[in-house]
């Protein structure tokens, strides 16, 4: 289903971050138990009446300032508002109409998007302050909805607001076709335009260009002798605009659209410069979303290199995405065409892993071969006891397991087991999940 982007914006200390963590608290479960992903907390995904909306928060806007911090703080919400489908624009009842609110009305005018306008701080339920109708004269075409982002009153009404002005509410999800679709993410710089154009330049066999239902993505289809594949670029990863240039992290929001209509994602490394803080982000996107994913270390044409640099640069990426032990890496020069044709061999392998189905009796062997050679964990006299696991679903693999107490079943034994199911089965390059249930319990 296609996800409506909701970006919050204003000027600083209108309550954004309070609007943003009281919709994202009451809405959305996070999992942190992912050991080394650091993650940037600017965007949140969320469901409201069954429909996904993902959520940006921004730095507080002034438009005219010589404080560089406040200029930066600008430009992320300027990105955050090219990003998003529909802007939810905050003001402040006890500040009233201001110079700056009118600034930037009119900014975001300018930008074509559909805005909401929040008037923030009114606590007390009951008739509107006669301050709140002064921002009428703001002239935007919605009428202004009242907001406590402390109490969450209005919450809903901004919430079914940007369902309804959002310009994806009316599209179908994607046909499915037969080819794989594949995400090439990184950071600003790290070539993945390079690697698109080379891959349709070096093919010559594009079926078509069509557009994606990601906002401004363009889907390019290619066949070779390898097989079907889609590669999904977006326009905001390939835009030369300054602003994006300068605000990385907003790399993952665009990142994050692209992964989540991929089968396989290309995570793009510059190896003239290392692995970087955001490109674990990156990474940190593929793997919580359970994609099929490669390591691709681009420009190795360009790296000085002796006997012992591909071990290296392979430790040091081992060690920064200690989480995705799991993905091949492959070195390549996008610029030379060096082994490219590698990529769409370890996308094929990947992708059937991602999808591979395992038996319940031959999983049940190697569940107890490993029990027998590493007892389960106890506690206080009391002995975890797994009963059986079964598969119950890909894209990942997610495997369920039946046990007397889930509290036992400690995170150490899990990567021992998920360690010998994937030297029994492979599931090289995808993520595997694990879902934990008590006997007369609910899932843990």
């Amino acid at each position: 289903m296609a996800k409506t982007v909701a970006a919050i914006v204003g000027r600083p200390n209108v309550g954004k971050s309070t609007l943003f963590n009281k919709i994202a608290g009451s809405r959305i479960s996070i999992v942190d138990n992912v050991p080394g992903v650091t993650r940037d907390r600017i965007y949140y995904e969320t469901e409201w009446n069954g429909k996904p909306i993902v959520l940006i928060d921004t730095g507080g806007i002034e438009p005219k300032t010589d404080n560089v911090i406040l200029e930066k703080m600008k430009l992320q919400a300027e990105v955050a508002i090219e990003t998003a489908d529909v802007i939810v624009f905050l003001c402040d009842i006890e500040a009233g109409v201001t110079a700056d609110d009118r600034e930037i009305a009119q900014m975001l005018k300018r930008s074509k998007k559909p805005i909401i306008l929040g008037v923030n701080k009114i606590d007390s339920i009951g008739e509107l302050p006669l301050g709140f109708y002064e921002f009428y004269e703001l002239g935007l075409d919605e009428d202004p909805i009242a907001v406590s982002s402390v109490h969450g009153t209005g919450t809903g009404d901004i919430l079914d607001k940007i369902l309804e002005l959002s310009p994806r509410k009316d599209e179908e999800e994607e046909e499915d076709d037969d080819s794989i679709k594949i995400a090439v993410i990184g950071k600003p710089n790290a070539g993945k335009s390079s690697i698109v154009n080379k891959f349709l330049g070096e093919e010559r066999m594009i079926v078509s260009d069509v557009a994606g239902t990601t906002r401004d993505a363009i889907d390019n289809h290619l066949e070779n002798e390898y097989g079907k594949f889609t590669l999904i670029d977006t326009a905001g990863m390939r835009r030369k605009s300054k602003v994006i240039d300068k605000i990385e992290k907003y790399s993952v929001i665009r990142a994050h659209e692209a992964v989540e209509r991929a089968d396989v994602c290309l995570i793009m490394i510059d190896g003239s410069e290392g692995i970087t803080e955001q490109d674990e982000k990156i990474a940190g996107i593929a793997h919580e979303s359970g994609k099929a994913s490669i390591i691709v270390v681009n420009k190795w044409d360009i790296v000085e290199k002796d006997n012992s640099t591909v071990k290296k640069f392979t430790d040091d990426i081992r060690d920064a995405l200690s989480f995705m032990p799991y993905a091949p890496i492959v070195f390549v020069s996008a610029k030379t065409g060096q082994r490219l044709n590698k990529i769409f061999e370890t996308v094929i392998a990947v992708a059937n892993e991602n999808a591979k189905r395992i038996t319940t009796g031959m999983l049940n062997d190697v569940l107890t071969d490993a029990q027998t050679r590493v007892q389960p964990p106890t506690d206080r006299g009391k002995r975890l006891k797994i009963y059986y696991m079964t598969q119950s679903g890909v894209k990942p693999p997610t495997f369920v397991f039946f046990v007397n107490d889930a509290e036992l079943f400690h995170f150490s034994y899990q990567r021992y087991l998920e360690n010998k199911i994937r030297e029994a089965f492979g599931f090289n390059g995808t993520p595997i999940r694990f879902t934990i249930r008590q006997k007369g319990d609910d899932t843990k």
